[in-house]
């Protein structure tokens, strides 16, 4: 009798590589915030005829930053849950890079807190032990 093969051996490496692909990504949401906009927006909703975007580049959805074929297809999807989602996504505001340097340690103001009372209790401890040796040596009590 034969050996058993193992079924899907590979299957952690697979998974990684199938996530790594960048085929079906799509816009950040600070990018569609900026999409947003009232101008970015009218652009974007009347744009021009083009032949390699699914129905011609007419029925586009701003907010997902998907085309669709008809009108009707784009209407279903505004009424749908990925639709409702996105748009609660979009409530928040985008984090600005000033928000993203405070958060990692790189504002402005960086300096540690209570520097200076640790400080003067080190420099307070490095007096007291080196006076304590003389004091235990000489058998004076120094005030």
């Amino acid at each position: 009798m034969g050996r058993l093969r193992r079924s899907r051996t590979h299957h952690a490496r697979r998974d990684v590589q199938r996530a790594a692909r960048t085929r079906v990504r799509t816009k950040d949401l600070d990018q569609i915030q900026s999409d947003l906009l009232p101008l970015n927006k009218r652009a974007l909703e009347a744009q021009p005829i083009d032949e390699d975007k699914p129905g011609l580049g007419q029925h586009y959805c701003v907010e997902c930053a998907k085309y669709y074929e008809t009108s009707l297809a784009l209407a279903t999807h505004k009424k749908s849950k990925v639709h409702k989602r996105r748009l609660k996504e979009l409530r928040d505001p985008a984090y600005t890079r000033e928000e993203a340097e405070r958060a990692a340690g790189l504002g402005v103001d960086n300096r540690q807190r209570g520097v200076e009372d640790v400080v003067k209790r080190m420099e307070g401890m490095e007096g007291v032990s080196a006076s304590a040796p003389a004091a235990s040596g000489s058998g004076e009590v120094k005030a």
